[in-house]
């Protein structure tokens, strides 16, 4: 599962796009040595990227799509109000070139760029921003995906074409951090009222699809492929390759196959034997990134809807807090890191992973829980009543033998093994665990069905943390059975409470306070087990790539970036393309509103940092 930023058309001559100039490794994340091949390319001509991917496509509708493979291709085809910036990491402007706030935090006018249109040639203007945000205010099924960004909007309007004004109910703190999908009011106003109730499940698969972002979705084949086309009149500049094809194998070690031949030009999420066997590969460059993603297992402490209605049939005696701290404490998270990553990510204490320093947090004294204390683990459910049977296994207080199912994806090595170190540590402390290793849609359904007792889960956390802390809201639960927007089953008065005060915060360092209790009250409640932080490790072919953004420029990652910059700026490694392919694109920073780019002394390039407004917040 998962968790979540413009001028005129000055960049659109590709010539002004591609730069060779001295001292752009600040800009460009360094490359091995070219090899002579080119991109690969198919019979229509023109540079292809291929990219291989196992996950399957939830939706491509950008108000519900939530799979993180579905949210990496939307990012790329819907431009948003804001983005981030590939150098730090912080707010930039996207559609908005500048934005600002009144003194009391509650009316926000965002400056549109001039010039954007849209891929079928409309312009975009302040009604399609508007329209896009009233439609998540009033249409439920518009909000799946980003309905907290707008949970306290209560208006916005279009004060002319270039000028988008909203007014707030109280402070909103992710103002600043608007990566939100900009929809064409004129497509998709018509699909709204002809969709009506079924909207949310509209899939929107109307190829090509028409948005503003550097590439167009032209087709997708279940299970095969989906492929994006390049926008050539984007604002920021035609993207480097023609297109991109994200190829599906069911398998990591045959993607993996398919990277040394040639078949796909880069492959994500790698195992750590995968990415040391790739290290000595000709062609292939492997990068490791610190994790932003966590991987958990959430416990079914009752399914109930909104409206209190239970249903599913997780084990009764996990609404037992006492048990639930106790499976908590039975897992040793510095083991998981050793044998189901290989080393490769760091154990986890908090919700936030530590990429993110000022919203991470670690328990410490004050009352926290151990970390890993399967003996006093033991103490407390021997107190508490769940008494051991003659094989070993524990009955509760009412009777029930603590036997648990554990759904675990089977399409995730590190879930996989995972799950084997959990069977054993949760038999030391007298729970037996049906070990179900099955496939994505077979977990996702016994989620939204509660029909489950222990399950794997993972989200990707965006720099701002607001929607992956909205998800265990009680706003959160269904409405009805199969509907709910997060993967635990879990409200609680206080973190609500300290969701909305975190949410009305901009003061960053007082904000950051108010989550770091928000993660103390996950961490007491013990419906969601963080057990670790993977490093991001991938791999591409520097014989079809030959230069690519990572974000961050440092250290960052390629896959799973909050902004496009990865695949818009990607270069291929061919003939026409290596003169320039240690250079920068010139169009990857104008517009990005974080940096300017000054020609100095000796041809190279001088970074300096500037606000877009005084209001443009970090």
């Amino acid at each position: 599962m998962n968790s979540h930023g413009h001028s005129s058309g000055l960049l659109r001559p590709p010539s002004l796009r591609r730069a060779a100039a001295a001292g752009t490794a600040l800009l460009l994340a360094a490359v091995p040595a070219l090899a002579s091949a080119p991109a690969a390319a198919d019979e229509d001509g023109g540079d292809t990227l291929t990219i291989a991917t196992s996950q399957q496509v939830d939706s491509f509708n950008p108000f519900t799509a939530q799979l993180a493979v579905t949210t990496n291709v939307l990012r790329h085809v819907y431009d948003s109000l804001i983005t981030v910036s590939p150098k730090t990491n912080e707010p930039a402007p996207s559609l908005a070139e500048s934005w600002e706030s009144s003194e009391d935090g509650l009316t926000w006018t965002f400056h549109l760029r001039d010039g954007v249109t849209f891929s079928d040639g409309e312009p975009l203007t302040a009604d399609d921003v508007v329209w896009t945000f009233t439609t998540m205010m009033e249409n439920e099924a518009a909000a799946v995906a980003n309905g907290n960004y707008v949970s306290g909007f209560e208006s916005v309007t279009a004060e002319d074409d270039r000028t988008v004004v909203v007014e707030l109910d109280q402070p909103q703190a992710t103002m600043a951090s608007l990566n939100v999908p900009v929809v064409p009011r004129h497509v998709w106003e018509p699909i709204l009222e002809e969709e009506g109730d079924a909207f949310a499940e509209y899939g929107n698969e109307e190829f090509p699809t028409v948005g503003s972002g550097p590439f167009v979705l032209t087709g997708h084949d279940r299970g095969r492929s989906i492929t994006l086309e390049a926008n050539p009149d984007h604002w920021r500049g035609a993207p480097g390759f023609d297109r991109i094809v994200l190829r599906y194998y069911s398998e990591k070690d045959a993607a993996v196959e398919a990277l040394r031949s040639g078949e796909v030009s880069f492959v994500y999420e790698l195992t750590q034997a995968q990415a040391e066997a790739l290290r000595t590969t000709e062609d292939i460059h492997v990068n490791v990134a610190e994790g932003k993603r966590f991987q958990a297992f959430t416990v079914n402490p009752g399914a109930v809807t909104q409206d209190g209605e239970e249903f599913g049939d997780g084990h009764p005696a996990l609404a037992d807090r006492t048990l639930r701290q106790a499976i908590a404490m039975a897992v040793d998270n510095e083991e998981i890191v050793d044998k189901a990553h290989g080393g490769q990510a760091v154990a986890a204490g908090g919700y936030i992973p530590p990429r993110y320093e000022d919203f991470h947090w670690e328990p410490e004294g004050g009352g926290a829980l151990p970390d890993f204390d399967p003996e006093a683990a033991n103490t407390m459910l021997d107190e508490a009543g769940y008494e051991r049977g003659g094989d070993g296994v524990r009955v509760s207080p009412d009777g029930d033998r603590l036997e648990l199912r554990m759904h675990v994806h089977q399409d995730r090595p590190a879930n996989v093994n995972a799950g084997l170190v959990l069977v054993e540590r949760l038999a030391d402390i007298g729970i037996e665990v049906r070990n179900l290793t099955v496939d994505p849609g077979v977990l996702s359904d016994a989620l939204f069905a509660g029909e489950y007792d222990l399950i794997f889960t993972g989200w990707t956390v965006n720099p701002d943390p607001d929607y992956v802390l909205s998800i265990h809201t009680c706003g959160a639960l269904p409405t009805e059975p199969g509907t709910m927007q997060g993967d635990a089953y879990f409200c609680d008065e206080e973190y609500d409470e300290l969701y909305e005060a975190q949410l009305a915060e901009y003061d960053r360092e007082a904000r950051a306070e108010i989550i770091h209790r928000l993660q103390e009250v996950l961490h007491r409640e013990a419906v969601v087990n963080v057990l670790a932080y993977p490093n991001i490790m991938e791999a591409y072919r520097t014989d079809h790539i030959a230069s690519i953004q990572y974000e961050p420029a440092e250290g960052g990652n390629i896959w799973g970036q909050d902004g496009y910059w990865a695949w818009w700026s990607a270069e291929p490694a061919s003939a026409e393309a290596g003169a320039a392919a240690s250079g920068p694109s010139t169009g990857a920073w104008i517009g990005v509103g974080t940096v300017v780019l000054v020609l100095v002394a000796g041809g190279g390039f001088l970074l300096l940092r500037r606000r877009a407004t005084r209001e443009d917040r970090e």
